[in-house]
């Protein structure tokens, strides 16, 4: 703190003038003690002063005896990938009692570069929030990757040092690292006294040892206890994840109650979670609440929600309820259910029914799908070989398995016996490239689904039984400029626009929700697995960096620790 703050706020610690606000008849969650204390905390300038039943405040709040415990941090995630704007989803997880948020805008990023990550920039700046930034290390993911832009360490520059950006996001390309890239290593050296996010999925030992070795400070890709005890004992910070797509904490958090292991360098984060998930289940408190149920002591489940994560990213002023750490609370019934009853950022109470403000996109940030008409014929897959590696898709994960099936040769593959074609279009630079390949466990029938979000090239991904749907729902997430469609029998069912970069919407979320669940009841009508996010599992299969298969506009990739390439 400096000098002039603390001169401003002493006296009200010193009991010589009143403060703001006190909260009064407290149960006030200590992450330091690990202990509940009853009392009052006292409040000026959105910061706390102190914590004493002797304190005076201009205004007092009686909490009747609830529980209070510092505002959540998700320590990792996508706005983007929300699909509503950056202030819609902060607004509505922060009601939820999540107020600090850890942002990698490589979805915008990968899109429209540094505009992209501008305008996460500009569109959180007001938010009734700390919403802070890592800057996207992997633009494009990996070299094979077609995406909108590059953005290499000389484009990071002119960011950093500013106060809301906190390090190096995800770093994704292993290979990059592993092999002592210079590129790589030139992001690096901007943030070496910053974090470092890691994406660090299946690294043989001596490979992440390696990788930690470079400077990796954070992983969020664990999916097993077994691997994150890995990291863990490396030293990189585990952020357990639980979002849409991939749900983890189920697996990490059992195997910590089981070995009784040290949480300090255990966060959580939910990475990708849909709006009408955070709404159904909440948000960070979805995490917390989990992790109890599973037998974690809940001190340590608040504590890998708020302070475990401040340190981690040198937060010092938030994730604590102590003299100097800005006022963001929740409030909650008790420390089982979590029901969240109040939320206050910097000492003000948030309003969960004040209209949220949302600026408006810049107009060529929704201009971005770039292709010509597709047609049925684009999609022709010729089997000529015995084996076919095909994309075996896990439920509730976003990895998938390489299985070998045996199909009769053609010319044109015909989807079959729950065996489905999935393609990626380029989609920036209306190069022609189109990737086809085959898929099973997903299910549906009769149509397709289709994407302009698309992890992490963000160009259009499409699943379907034939390809005259699968045609049609390319052509119209083109038409729309970006979205999720249905496809259904030769017509379109319903099409979710996403015009902002292909990957959000300016639409207030209630309207997104609405019609984001219908289009999701359709899909399992029309035989979509329910162990899966119809949309945005999907959205996930062309990502490079997770094993074991993917497809991109190049063709079928596979990406594996022995050796990664494209399977012919």
């Amino acid at each position: 703190m400096n000098y002039e703050t603390f001169k401003k706020l002493a006296p009200a610690a010193l009991g010589k003038v009143k403060a703001d606000i006190i909260f009064k008849n407290c149960r006030i969650v200590d992450v330091f003690t690990g202990e509940v204390v009853e009392g009052n905390i006292g409040v000026k300038d959105g910061t706390i002063i102190g914590v004493s039943r002797s304190l005076k405040g201009k205004k007092e709040i009686d909490l009747g005896g609830a529980y209070i415990a510092p505002g959540f941090i998700d320590a990792h995630l996508h706005l983007e990938s929300t699909m509503v704007a950056p202030a819609e989803l902060v607004a509505t997880a922060a009601s939820f009692g999540t107020t600090t948020f850890i942002v990698d805008p490589h979805e915008a990023a990968n899109v429209s570069g540094a505009d992209g990550i501008q305008y996460i920039l500009d569109q959180t700046e007001d938010s009734n929030a700390n919403v802070f930034v890592m800057m996207p290390s992997c633009v494009p993911a990996t070299s094979i990757d077609d995406n909108g832009c590059m953005f290499a360490a000389n484009d990071m520059y002119p960011f950093v040092g500013r106060e809301r950006i906190l390090g190096l996001g995800e770093v994704m390309d292993a290979d990059a690292v592993l092999d002592g890239d210079p590129r790589m290593f030139a992001k690096f050296a901007l943030f070496e006294h910053q974090t470092v996010d890691g994406h660090a999925p299946f690294l043989p030992n001596k490979k992440l040892s390696a990788y930690k070795l470079a400077g990796v400070d954070t992983d969020h890709e664990a999916s097993s206890f077994e691997y994150a005890l890995e990291e863990a004992r490396r030293g990189i910070h585990v952020h357990v994840r639980e979002g849409s797509a991939a749900h983890n904490v189920d697996d990490i958090i059992s195997g910590i109650v089981r070995t009784g292991i040290d949480t300090e360098h255990f966060s959580f984060c939910t990475d990708d979670k849909h709006i009408e998930d955070i709404l159904r289940e909440g948000h960070i408190v979805y995490n917390v609440r989990r992790a109890v149920e599973l037998g974690l002591d809940p001190f340590k489940a608040i504590k890998m929600a708020t302070i475990n994560t401040a340190k981690c990213y040198g937060l010092k002023h938030i994730g604590a309820i102590a003299p100097g750490y800005q006022a963001d609370f929740v409030v909650f019934d008790n420390m089982k259910d979590f029901n969240v009853l109040d939320v206050y950022f910097k000492g003000k109470r948030i309003d969960r029914d004040a209209p949220v403000k949302v600026k408006k996109c810049p107009a060529h940030l929704k201009r971005t799908v770039n292709i010509s008409k597709v047609h049925p014929y684009d999609f022709a897959l010729p089997i000529r070989s015995k084996s076919t590696h095909v994309i075996g898709m896990e439920p509730k994960q976003i990895v998938t398995n390489d299985i070998v099936a045996h199909f009769p040769k053609t010319e044109n593959f015909v989807p079959h016996d729950g065996y489905l074609k999935i393609a990626a279009v380029e989609r920036h630079q209306n190069s022609g490239k189109i990737g086809v390949a085959v898929t099973t466990g997903y299910g549906i029938r009769g149509g397709a689904i289709a994407s302009s979000v698309s992890h992490d090239s963000h160009n259009i991904i499409v699943i379907g039984d034939n390809d005259e749907d699968i045609a049609i729902a390319v052509n119209e997430i083109a038409r729309v400029q970006g979205g999720y469609t249905v496809v259904e029998h030769g017509k379109v069912f319903e099409t979710l626009p996403l015009p902002i970069m292909g990957l959000m919407t300016d639409v207030h979320f209630e309207e997104v929700n609405e019609k984001l669940k219908v289009m999701k009841e359709k899909a399992y009508e029309m035989g979509v697995s329910e162990d899966f996010d119809p949309f945005i599992t999907l959205s996930f299969m062309a990502l490079t960096v997770i094993p074991e298969l993917r497809v991109t506009p190049r063709g079928l990739y596979r990406v594996s620790e022995k050796g990664s390439g494209f399977i012919k």
